[in-house]
């Protein structure tokens, strides 16, 4: 399952001014042409949008004479005063395109840090507008899609033949590129970036994934970091096969959190009056759209990708629950088919997730044997069976592979300055105790915990206390005093409130804002 942040009110900003005050040294003249985006348009009309293209090998470790390059698309809000600083900045993944963060991110700035610092955001290599991209088998997400919970036997065989044939169409159709998407090699695209933009040190921001990346990028060149802040933590040490079946447990975990605040307000949404009534009723609704989809389009595995968002975003949650009540209560699919038509998987996933698979399958090794696959499957799904089998699917072509897989990269922050983490304690795509593990490894860094948050991505969306933490940090290099509590949080800050329960409606606010967060991830 992606690590990525999707949200409309957690676009954060990282690495800025030093403690001296002073700029960033430059380490040559940058060497990028840029000019106007041609493809991408800035979130607001007072937002400078540029965009630009680095050259880099495809192979680091034979380098630029081999001939062979790969092109990276890269965008740029340019300081609106005196430059300070360069801020780069990565939405997670793998796979995700992250030029338009730039733009986000900058909107979001307060005023003296966005006249300070250029923002950067980058395609990374197989993805958005970067070239060559990962391309695999565009009909792979046509719906309706299997079940992702075998019946049988057969249908479980079924569903590997089909992860099988998506791993061929991968290496059919984009060759050399696979064997060169590790995140190292994004790390290594990541500092030829730096240099390109004429700078000695790159301030960062990752979430989610782009955790990870900003860790292997401060493991591999911490000389070249000044400020480095990690957003919903990647664990970083366990491999990903691993991670995704610890996922699937926290996923399931947030949902029941949306179960069970749809059941504090069922006077408004009629879906039960505890979590468990209201999760009987969602997996109700799978199955029986197993029997019988909406409308041709919308099946049981259409309906949980879409359901999925409530594990990312409690900002999901309104229209969420809306949909799932005008459906199960009043049989009236408009609101369902709506949200499905415009978050849903479709062909268009097909690019990023091709891309995902590239990074995750050869980042670290899978098991071989189908039969480990399955026994954690039939594990997790009976405990925490929200998202279970749809994720051992959407990694299963990894068991097919054609490029092979490198070790897991092991992680070391102790030569790092600096670092500010920051987590909620139920996050659901990255489980907690990620970022507890990422702490022990930057020893100069400082953890804050938002407890009792549900959020994926929690910097600048409104709690005063995580963003006075955060703007302290990026304009003086201010952290936490170190405290090593007993949950190993250097500052404990309280979550935001729930969302408040919108009635249903066909065309709501809350369905309007949940569709803008997903087109800003």
């Amino acid at each position: 399952m992606r690590y990525v942040v999707a949200k409309l009110v957690g676009a954060v900003v990282a690495g800025v001014l030093a403690a001296s005050g002073t700029a960033v040294p430059a380490a040559a003249d940058d060497i990028l042409d840029w000019s106007e985006c041609a493809d991408l348009e800035p979130p607001d009309d007072e937002i400078l949008l540029e965009c630009a293209e680095l050259s880099v090998p495809l192979d680091h470790g034979r380098g630029p004479s081999a001939g062979e390059t790969v092109v990276l698309a890269l965008s740029r809000v340019p300081a609106s005063g005196q430059r300070r600083g360069v801020l780069v900045v990565n939405p997670g993944g793998p796979g995700s395109p992250g030029r338009a963060w730039a733009g986000i991110v900058a909107m979001r700035l307060p005023d003296d840090l966005r006249a300070a610092y250029d923002v950067v955001g980058f395609d990374p290599r197989g993805t958005g507008a970067s070239r060559p991209a990962v391309v695999c088998d565009p009909a792979y997400f046509a719906p309706v899609r299997p079940d992702t919970v075998p019946a049988d036997e057969q249908a479980e065989q079924e569903l590997v033949d089909r992860a099988a044939a998506y791993a061929r169409a991968c290496a059919e159709h984009s060759g050399p590129l696979l064997h060169h998407m590790t995140t190292v090699d994004h790390a290594t695209d990541l500092d030829a970036l730096r240099r390109a933009l004429g700078v000695a040190q790159i301030d960062y921001l990752g979430y989610s994934y782009g955790t990870y990346l900003g860790a292997v990028y401060a493991t591999r060149y911490p000389e070249r970091v000044r400020r480095l802040v990690l957003d919903s933590i990647v664990h970083p040490g366990r491999p990903w096969y691993e991670g995704n079946v610890a996922q699937s447990r926290s996923l399931d975990a947030t949902a029941r959190h949306f179960f069970a605040w749809a059941a504090r307000h069922h006077d408004t949404y009629g879906l039960g009056t505890t979590g468990d009534q209201v999760a009987d009723r969602y997996f109700a609704l799978r199955d029986e759209l197993a029997r019988q989809p909406l409308a041709g389009l919308l099946g049981p595995t259409e309906l949980e990708t879409l359901v999925l968002y409530v594990a990312y975003t409690s900002a999901a949650w309104p229209p969420i629950a809306q949909a799932l009540s005008a459906q199960v209560v009043h049989d009236d699919s408009t609101l369902l088919l709506d949200l499905h038509e415009r978050l849903g998987e479709d062909a268009a996933s097909h690019p990023e997730y091709g891309a995902y698979l590239a990074t995750e399958c050869t980042d670290a090794p899978w098991p071989a044997d189908w039969g480990r696959w399955r026994e954690d499957a039939v594990k997790t799904h009976r405990d925490a069976p929200f998202i279970a089998w749809n994720n051992v699917w959407y990694n299963a072509p990894c068991r097919f592979w054609s490029a092979p897989a490198r070790p897991w990269f092991d992680v070391d922050g102790t030569a790092v300055d600096s670092a500010l983490l920051l987590h909620a304690t139920a996050d659901g795509p990255t489980p907690v105790d990620g970022a507890y593990a990422m702490r022990a490894r930057f020893p100069h860094g400082r953890f804050v915990i938002e407890d009792g948050g549900v959020d994926h991505g929690i910097s600048l969306s409104g709690n005063p206390c995580i963003d006075d933490t955060l703007t302290a940090y990026l304009r003086d290099g201010t952290l936490p005093a170190a405290q090593g509590g007993a949950d190993g949080a250097d500052l404990t800050c309280a979550a935001r409130p729930l969302p408040e329960p919108s009635p249903v409606q066909k065309d709501s606010e809350d369905a309007r804002t949940v569709l803008r967060y997903a087109q800003e991830r």
